[in-house]
């Protein structure tokens, strides 16, 4: 049956509405043979909330199929011979108020490929549960803890995921810091038999705002890599820098100049060479007043690369420097002292 009449079973639905369903949705389901074996992790962080994904496998784009999340809702991470309808409609049933466990076990039922599957869900209160069909590719298997659930499948060994969840029990940091330890513990031991190509990780908010682009705190991809997790972590602590760099231009719009400064040079720390950070910093500076403080800045910038010193006097007419041509010549002669 497919997994579609499954989530009508467990959702109260009107006959009016039922009624409005499409021919296309009625027809059976008839699920793709997509082998993406891989090992994963579904969690959520008591002390903020977060929820997340993490995800690596020898498989192109794992991060397009396996990870599903959403703030407030819950999160999903559905592999082996997948069917990523089970995310969709997984993260539907927890938004009507169905625990995690009980989203897995409706969709489940309603699967007749559910012996090829590998499915984990946790809700935004921490219930969580795994599936693993009895049919799935050894070494095959799920570990569910207390806000966690790790799973694999075509595994070199038995202890990959045994290792996943000792890693993420133990390693301090954020969400994505543990999972990220999860997935390098998996890899330790062995991980996918076939090797390595792709990877994800996904962290939603734990204070959902409503808008889904505002609620990714990580949203992070490695498509095909010969090492996909320490591309994964560069990635991460590229993201960790642009979330400081905006939390910085949200200081500014509330007026606090030292907040601001304080997470622009948050950002810098993390990724020193990066031209893009250091520039807005200095731009920040100037509609502070200090001028002074930003010259150096743009000089390092300019070093870097001369196009900055052509986009700087083009800012003035869209309000992103102030409107005077002194000040804009002082930081272009900020290129000449190289």
């Amino acid at each position: 049956m497919r997994l579609f009449f499954a989530l009508l079973l467990t959702i109260a639905v009107t006959p009016a509405l039922q009624s409005q369903q499409s021919k296309s949705q009625r027809e059976k389901f008839v699920t793709p043979p997509r082998p993406v074996h891989t090992f994963s992790i579904v969690a959520r962080d008591p002390a903020t909330g977060e929820l997340g994904v993490a995800v690596q496998s020898h498989w192109f784009s794992v991060g397009s199929i396996v990870p599903w999340a959403e703030a407030g809702v819950g999160a999903v991470a559905t592999q082996s011979f997948v069917d990523p309808s089970y995310g969709k409609l997984g993260l539907e049933l927890m938004r009507t108020g169905k625990s995690g466990p009980e989203a897995l076990r409706a969709l489940v039922a309603g699967d007749d490929g559910r012996d090829v599957r590998q499915v984990a869900m946790i809700d935004a209160q921490g219930r969580v549960d795994a599936w693993t069909g009895k049919n799935d590719i050894a070494a095959a298997g799920h570990f569910v803890g207390k806000n966690f659930s790790v799973q694999a499948n075509l595994m070199a060994n038995d202890k990959v995921w045994p290792a996943m969840a000792q890693a993420f029990e133990n390693t301090k940091g954020d969400l994505a810091d543990r999972m990220l330890a999860a997935l390098d513990a998996a890899q330790a031991v062995g991980g996918d038999i076939r090797g390595r190509q792709s990877a994800a990780l996904v962290v939603v908010t734990g204070k959902p705002t409503g808008q889904a682009w505002k609620d990714r705190l990580f949203d992070l991809r490695v498509d095909d890599s010969s090492e996909p997790l320490q591309e994964l972590r560069r990635l991460v602590t590229l993201q960790r820098a642009y979330n400081h760099m905006n939390a910085g231009d949200l200081a500014v719009e509330h007026k606090d100049n030292e907040g601001a400064l304080r997470e622009y040079s948050a950002a810098e720390r993390l990724v020193p060479d990066n031209a893009e950070m250091i520039y807005w910093h200095a731009v920040a500076l100037v509609n502070m007043g200090r001028v002074e403080e930003s010259l150096p800045l743009f000089r390092k910038v300019f070093a870097m690369d001369k196009n900055w010193a052509i986009l700087t006097p083009r800012l003035p007419k869209s309000g992103l420097l102030p409107d005077d041509p002194k000040v804009i010549e002082r930081i272009l002669a900020a290129a000449n002292k190289q």
